[in-house]
């Protein structure tokens, strides 16, 4: 039996550990960096916590005799994908990065690109006056010192300091265009700040936004580590695990 280590969180990383764990000849760990206090967990056997840095993860493979590893994090986790990626090459591992395809934008959309959240603070005022920050709970404290009122939206509290002017939402999705279309009316929206994480679960804020008119602040995602396999399909992960690999 070969043993599969998966680095979750997403839904990707959920449906592809449900795939995995049909396979009679794997044994599928998934394991959660601990961030969301009531994650969703996948099928299949779970760990929960960090694994303490490139060198440990590569000590925890050799230890446990993982075979193949599946980076399917979230993709702004840039430090977990770069530790993993050494880890592997350390432990002589095979590893895969699961990724989903990026938003793009439409002929109907303002964005304004930027690089990362520290940009993204500094183009905030230059948009826009009451701002719906989409990020998560981490990086909202870049936001702090920034002018405007802040709808903030996360599913667990943030440890770092809130936007002087805010308002914090605690929901978890998905959300229907209706919901975020209402959300935004409500509160007299006239920027969006989120991230380019892509997929379908969460591209209703962008709908919306379209429709509404509102200019959407993106900040671009995290790169893979160079020469480091990668794809934005599940069943090619699901094929790529099943395939003999050299490290």
């Amino acid at each position: 039996m070969r043993r599969v280590l998966v680095l979750g969180g997403t839904s990707e990383a959920r449906m592809l550990a449900s795939r995995l764990d049909q396979d009679p000849t794997l044994e599928v760990i998934s394991s959660l960096a601990g961030r969301v206090r009531e994650p969703v967990l996948p099928t299949g056997r779970v760990r929960i916590g960090g694994f303490g840095g490139a060198g440990a993860l590569a000590a925890w493979l050799r230890t446990n005799d993982i075979d193949a590893v599946v980076d399917a994090t979230h993709p702004f986790a840039g430090r977990i994908t770069a530790n993993a990626s050494a880890a592997a090459t350390e432990a002589c591992v095979p590893i895969l990065v699961l990724r989903r395809p990026e938003w793009v934008a439409g002929p109907r959309d303002h964005w304004h690109e930027v690089a990362d959240l520290a940009a993204a603070a500094e183009s905030v005022p230059t948009v826009g006056e009451r701002v719906f920050l989409t990020i998560g709970r981490q990086g909202v404290g870049a936001f702090a010192d920034c002018p405007g009122w802040f709808l903030v939206r996360a599913i667990d509290p943030p440890e770092a300091r809130m936007p002087r002017d805010s308002e914090l939402l605690l929901a978890r999705g998905p959300f229907t265009v209706d919901e975020e279309l209402t959300l935004m009316l409500e509160h007299r929206i006239d920027v969006l700040v989120t991230k380019n994480s892509g997929g379908e679960l969460t591209s209703a804020k962008l709908e919306a936004a379209r429709a509404l008119g509102v200019p959407v602040v993106m900040v671009a995602r995290t790169p893979i580590p160079p020469g480091v396999q990668s794809t934005a399909d599940l069943d090619s992960a699901v094929r790529w695990v099943s395939e003999p690999h050299r490290c």
